[in-house]
């Protein structure tokens, strides 16, 4: 009995061991609504190249000039330097405009990032050079 029970709750504590890279990590379109695009103008904060997805701060002011941040969540560093950005090139205070795809949950400020657009024009995207 106590080696059935002993059997038993190494196998669940495998079994959950297993199971918790899969729920870490997620799809986009776990968290983003695809059908919800979304475009912002602003002021980029911070830029966190870091695995498993790089992140994008950007201040925005809404229409009664209060800031706001949003996040963007974007591909793995390796990814984002293969589509064409490098690390140090858009630096606080930057202005960027983003395209991407809102959070699933409209209350909070965050998107997925499909194109970062400088203020020169040049564009950095998701799914390579645009």
């Amino acid at each position: 009995m106590k080696q059935q029970l002993a059997a038993i709750s190494l196998f669940a504590g495998l079994a959950l061991g297993m199971g918790a890279p899969v729920w870490a990590h997620h799809s986009f379109v776990a968290a983003y609504d695809m059908k919800q695009p979304v475009e912002v103008h602003g002021v980029i904060d911070k830029v966190l190249l870091q695995n498993p997805h790089s992140w994008f701060y950007i201040d925005v002011k809404d229409a009664n000039g209060k800031v706001e941040q949003w996040a963007f969540e974007a591909g793995t560093p390796s990814g984002m330097i293969r589509n064409g950005y490098k690390p140090g090139i858009i630096h606080s205070g930057a202005e960027v405009t983003i395209k991407g795809f809102r959070a699933k949950d409209a209350s909070q400020k965050r998107g997925m990032l499909r194109e970062l657009i400088t203020s020169d024009g040049h564009v950095y995207g998701l799914f390579g050079p645009q």
